[in-house]
């Protein structure tokens, strides 16, 4: 198979007028003669040829959860996330108990994708603060536990690539230095001030879930888990709906942290529904306009409604170059994740996961694994 004469985003960054050939795995890449297609091949002329999007925070869509344990739901989200151009996803639980998480976690290991690849498991949870705990049940709460996090990694098979965890909590650094050898530990839904983040990344952490969400803000004297991150030079995530963090707000994280940042979707299982009324981790979650919230009065943000192929759209409106938006929606998280050398940029050898857009960034065509995707 080969897809010709497109504008194909290259490993460095760049784009450039090259072919590219693929089975599986991608096998050549040629520079473009602009002839005329020929059979078993795609005329890209004018469009985007990129990497598929991995999106390793997403918690649901289409009215299924990555928590519920059921293996039909999960096979739809993944047929969701590739229409939207998610070619690998993370399944993300929530903080629950151990007898719900156990079944989940059996799920996600034996389920069978008919779209997005599924390559890892991200635990949001159960190792989070109290105080900013969000949209996180409280009673589910549970305090860093190294044996509960390889109880939950065994029955997943060892899927478990991302766990997101409060460092201030009793033994949240002893946690962190034997769980970050294992997968990558992000810091998120904490209270931690500057010192604490910044020996959590010392540990071994190198990650910040969400960044400003559930977590304390940025001040000039307390730069608390932002500043840290930023001084550890971990990864960063954010969610670029346009409600949980302003554009300005964007724009200064993509100038601070360059290609360490991530877009993540975030999304709930309200994600590609209309309005209404749904359930999170237990909870009761309204979404009006797009904008889910908890269903308690407090106006709390529960997630998003998005998908990752938005949040590009979005961050390349308020002012992002598109190159740096694509790296942050294939390149890094696929280094978060520790799968890099597999995914993540459109280079000989690795998965032929690929996107073709128009110049408005529409989705015009999904491979996965070489294989054109038709959901």
């Amino acid at each position: 198979m080969k897809i010709r004469n497109g504008n194909l985003f290259t490993e460095n960054g760049t784009f450039a007028p090259l072919d590219i050939t693929f089975d599986q795995r991608i096998t050549a890449l040629t520079p473009s003669d602009g002839a005329p297609v020929g059979a078993d091949e795609v005329d890209a002329s004018g469009k985007y040829v990129v990497p598929g999007f991995l999106d390793i925070h997403t918690h649901g869509a289409i009215n299924e959860d990555a928590s519920d344990g059921s293996a039909e739901g999960l096979t739809k989200m993944s047929a969701y996330y590739a229409k939207n151009g998610v070619t690998s996803w993370c399944p993300t639980t929530m903080t629950l108990k151990e007898e719900t998480l156990l079944p989940a976690m059996h799920a996600i290991r034996d389920f069978q994708s008919i779209g997005a690849r599924r390559v890892g498991i991200h635990l949001e949870g159960p190792f989070l603060c109290y105080a900013k705990r969000g949209a996180q049940a409280a009673e589910n709460l549970h305090k860093p536990d190294v044996d509960l996090f390889h109880r939950l990694n065994e029955a997943s098979g060892g899927l478990v690539r991302l766990v997101t965890v409060a460092p201030e909590e009793d033994k949240g650094l002893r946690f962190i230095r034997q769980v970050s050898r294992e997968c990558t530990v992000s810091v998120g839904h904490t209270c931690a001030d500057y010192d604490t983040a910044m020996a959590a990344y010392e540990a071994g952490a190198s990650h910040a879930t969400h960044l400003f969400n559930g977590m304390e803000s940025l001040h000039h004297r307390k730069p608390n888990v932002i500043g840290a991150a930023f001084d550890a030079g971990a990864t960063v995530e954010l969610i670029c709906d346009g409600l949980h963090i302003h554009p300005s707000v964007i724009r200064m994280v993509h100038r601070l942290y360059g290609h360490k940042l991530t877009l993540i979707s975030d999304s709930l299982r309200c994600a590609g529904m209309p309005d209404g009324h749904y359930m999170l981790g237990g909870q009761p979650i309204v979404m009006k306009d797009g904008k889910a919230t908890l269903d308690d009065g407090t106006d709390t943000l529960a997630g998003s409604s998005i998908s990752v192929l938005k949040a590009v759209q979005n961050v390349v409106r308020f002012g992002l170059p598109l190159e740096d938006a694509l790296i942050s929606a294939t390149r890094t998280p696929a280094q978060v994740i520790r799968l890099y050398d597999e995914i993540g940029s459109l280079s000989v050898g690795k998965y032929a996961d690929i996107l073709i857009l128009d110049q408005n960034l529409n989705l015009e065509a999904v491979y996965i694994g070489g294989v054109k995707f038709e959901g």
